[in-house]
């Protein structure tokens, strides 16, 4: 099953592509989906007055119908979409994972497994790097 790539960023509520070490890639996206209640609109945060979008809003809106969901209880109902090409064994797939921060490795990411080498690859915020894990010397006594 191919996935169909977003057209316009305003079909989306997340959208990403990263690059990895060792020529790997992730594309990442998260649609909106359409109003439960009218079935015409797509759930978004509401706008304000002013014409822009209210970031810190608690809730998602349908701008045709105003119908409104709290975002605790709709967030986990969503998948997010994945291209990828696995850093570790080059593999090209597709795949979904929930739309729920893990952390991973000290991170908060999306985390997402290889199909073929069963890899856990994380999608974290842009700019943060994962902790790596410091050995301590056999030979200290500390």
């Amino acid at each position: 099953m191919a996935f169909k790539e977003p057209e316009s960023m305003d079909e989306c509520f997340y959208f990403t592509n990263r690059t990895f070490d060792n020529n790997g890639y992730a594309i990442a996206w998260v649609y909106k989906p359409t109003c439960p209640k009218c079935k015409k609109g797509m759930m978004g945060k509401p706008i304000k007055k002013n014409g822009k979008v209210d970031k810190k809003a608690t809730i998602y809106e349908c701008p045709a119908c105003k119908y409104q969901v709290n975002i605790e209880e709709y967030e986990p109902t969503l998948q997010i979409e994945i291209k990828y090409k696995c850093p570790k064994c080059g593999n090209e797939g597709e795949t979904t994972a929930p739309y729920q921060r893990k952390k991973f490795q000290g991170v908060d990411a999306f985390v997402f497994v290889c199909q073929k080498c069963s890899e856990k690859i994380p999608l974290t915020k842009k700019m943060k790097a994962i902790k790596k894990k410091v050995e301590k010397d056999a030979d200290c006594d500390i």
